[in-house]
């Protein structure tokens, strides 16, 4: 009889190859191009899709299996937390504006991302890129589910959350990470790649999702802190993708070079731009704070970022061209940034404040050479005015940049005292613009960027009313009626957090007992 011979298992890397590549196929009655039409209109020569390497080799079913476990941990904390009135032990009722921000601008990115991956994915001819954007385009789902289902319990008890995803397609200062993943979403899929996967997700993540969960736990709020947990292991994956993408494209062909160069020139400061609300946060929003958005940008920025740029120089990449503009902007950004909410927070579906003393102290130690100087002055004068009845709103509209949409509020670099105002001319049309980058970027690709829906426009052209509004009946309101077609509710979901309903149920809750909250 016939000794019988056992079958050599297959090893991780050819199981993941079996399992994966020999899925794809050849067409043969349509031709490949016609198929696959975009991966070759953006310039970028690939030569061997087979050189593609997916850095976890993570197949569907280990995939399932391996999400699944994360979700009823995730899902039992969650339900822990609300069942536990987790709510009334955050440290501060104001920390739940950082959590309305997260959910009006950051959550609906995730939904954006996963669509686009989803986009990018199918027009890829190389099957191993496919398969890598199948993966993410699902994680990127399962990230906005599981903010919002996170979040969803705050929604029961504070305002400003209930209308998210209304909000995300009107409000103003929305339309700055809406512009920045529609921007990304109409490029070619390389470019998509290299704005999310690389300058996006590995350059800049780690600035969102790791100083703000520290600073969740910090104030008590488990609920987020998990959620930050379960997803950071996918962003980690996320970031491992984008240095491979980047590399995979960088050493297909020399002519790759200078267009991604150009892209990661531009994604980057469009990234750098965007992440001004997360600065902001950081340094205003969380009553316990962990670290400033100085030293977060130092060690994730400049440190890990520098070194990246070394190890990507023998493919012939520089830094961005906005790399030392963002290093010097890091003692600015969050102060213009909340200044400028402070202002026109009558028009946001959140709260803002003066930083009370304490946290004047602290943002002076955090930022010695500009806050005393340059910011605190201001802030005391706000609360002072407030104290006296007076707190002021900003009724009028800003300029607003035609690339990032961002109002012209940030510097001069090198100049604290001035404000960067650019301009130039295209068909007759005069478009402003908030730096130089911002002008490089527009002036690159213009007939993308003269399409852009600014709010300000908009407004004034009268397409932000609710419908049947007549702007020319005596005594008409302007702002009133973009504050209604925005649904947000006026004295409920915006003013002054000192004045606010979250702050007096907060307070009640808690017994009358409350931190310090300026005025």
């Amino acid at each position: 009889m016939d000794a019988q011979v056992k079958k050599k298992k297959l090893g991780l890397k050819p199981r993941y190859q079996a399992m994966t590549r020999g899925l794809d196929w050849q067409t043969s009655y349509q031709d490949m191009d016609k198929v696959f039409p975009y991966d070759k209109y953006e310039g970028i020569k690939i030569h061997d899709w087979d050189k593609w390497e997916d850095p976890f080799r993570l197949t569907m079913d280990a995939y399932w299996k391996y999400q699944g476990e994360k979700e009823k941990k995730l899902y039992a904390v969650i339900d822990a937390f609300a069942q536990n009135s987790g709510q009334l032990g955050i440290s501060d009722a104001r920390y739940v504006n950082a959590l309305k921000l997260f959910i009006q601008g950051v959550s609906p990115l995730e939904y954006c991302a996963h669509r686009g991956f989803a986009h990018a994915g199918r027009h890829f001819t190389g099957v191993g890129a496919r398969v890598a954007s199948q993966m993410q385009s699902i994680d990127e789902l399962r990230h906005y589910q599981t903010q919002a289902h996170t979040i969803s319990n705050y929604n029961k008890y504070f305002n400003g959350m209930h209308k998210s995803n209304h909000w995300f397609d009107r409000v103003w200062y929305l339309s700055v990470p809406k512009s920045f993943f529609e921007d990304a979403m109409t490029g070619g899929p390389f470019e998509f790649l290299i704005a999310v996967s690389f300058s996006f997700e590995y350059v800049l993540t780690n600035l969102l999702f790791v100083p703000f969960m520290s600073g969740a736990a910090h104030n008590g709020d488990m609920s987020t802190v998990t959620f930050g947990f379960s997803a950071q292991s996918d962003e980690s994956r996320h970031m491992t993708l984008g240095i491979e993408c980047i590399k995979f494209i960088l050493e297909q062909d020399p002519a790759n070079v200078a267009i991604v160069q150009r892209w990661i020139d531009k994604w980057f400061w469009r990234g750098y731009r965007l992440l001004s609300i997360v600065a902001m946060m950081q340094d205003y929003m969380l009553p316990k704070r962990v670290m400033s958005w100085k030293e977060a940008w130092e060690m994730y920025a400049e440190s890990n970022g520098g070194a990246l740029f070394k190890d990507l120089a023998r493919y012939g990449i520089r830094p961005p061209k906005g790399w030392e503009d963002a290093c010097e902007g890091k003692d600015h950004i969050s102060h213009q940034a909340w200044n400028t909410f402070y202002n026109y927070n009558a028009a946001a579906p959140f709260h803002t404040w003066t930083p009370n003393a304490e946290e004047m102290e602290w943002l002076t130690e955090k930022y010695p050479d500009t806050f005393a100087k340059y910011y605190k002055p201001r802030f005391e004068y706000y609360g002072e005015q407030h104290k006296q009845g007076k707190r002021f709103y900003n009724t009028t509209l800003p300029m607003l940049c035609q690339t990032c949409q961002i109002p012209m509020v940030f510097h001069e670099p090198g100049d604290p005292g001035s404000i960067c105002y650019r301009e130039t001319d295209h068909q007759d049309v005069k478009y402003h613009f908030c730096s130089d980058h911002c002008k490089e970027i527009f002036t690159n690709e213009p007939e993308k960027y003269v399409q852009a829906w600014l709010p300000v426009h908009q407004i004034y052209q009268g397409n932000c009313f609710p419908e049947g509004t007549d702007p020319t009946v005596e005594g008409f309101d302007p702002l009133a009626a973009v504050l209604d077609y925005y649904e947000i509710e006026v004295g409920k979901d915006n003013f002054d957090f000192a004045d606010s309903e979250d702050r007096k149920n907060f307070r009640e809750w808690k017994g009358g007992v409350e931190e310090e909250v300026s005025p």
